[in-house]
């Protein structure tokens, strides 16, 4: 099951974040998402063992850098347990002190709101402090094992996929 379970959700693409802390602490981060916009929340979901989130547990306060496509190498770097983590990369505090990355496309300064058991990990509910300005760059995005961004050069058509739906003839092949 595990294998099938990774294999299977490994076709669904995730943006890279590194999720840093006061220390300064941080590790590569793909459970990321956006939950609430009222109030703003966020959340992440460390590994029970992670010594990174025992770190950001003990202040209360994360920051998450959401990485660039040309930052594979600081993904790679903060996914490894044992590394000189912050020796790849410059950075400035937040607001909350955590560590906002050099090169990073945004970032997201939270106070831990509340955390729950969720398995072998925990799933962090974070409260937005403040929001970072957006670099102009396309994003790091991991899928079925590999490192992968989008594509700049592609023709964006807003809704034009909403509008195929709408007019699909078949709409029950939807269903």
């Amino acid at each position: 099951m595990t294998a099938d379970f990774r294999r299977v959700l490994g076709h669904f693409c995730t943006g890279v974040t590194v999720i840093t802390g006061e220390g300064p602490v941080g590790f590569a981060c793909q459970a990321f998402a956006a939950l609430s916009l009222d109030p703003p929340l966020v959340l992440f979901c460390p590994g029970r063992t992670s010594r990174t989130w025992q770190a950001i547990s003990q202040t209360g306060k994360f920051c998450v850098n959401v990485l660039a496509e040309d930052q594979q190498d600081v993904s790679s770097v903060f996914g490894t347990a044992g590394a000189d983590k912050f020796a790849c990369t410059g950075w400035t505090p937040a607001p909350s002190g955590a560590p906002i990355l050099d090169g990073a496309l945004t970032w997201v300064d939270c106070d831990v709101d509340e955390v729950r058991d969720a398995g072998d990990h925990y799933v962090v509910i974070g409260r937005v402090r403040q929001l970072g300005a957006c670099r102009d760059a396309q994003p790091l995005l991991f899928y079925r094992g590999r490192y992968t961004a989008t594509d700049a050069k592609a023709e964006r058509k807003p809704n034009a996929m909403l509008d195929n739906l709408f007019t699909w003839s078949k709409h029950n092949d939807w269903i």
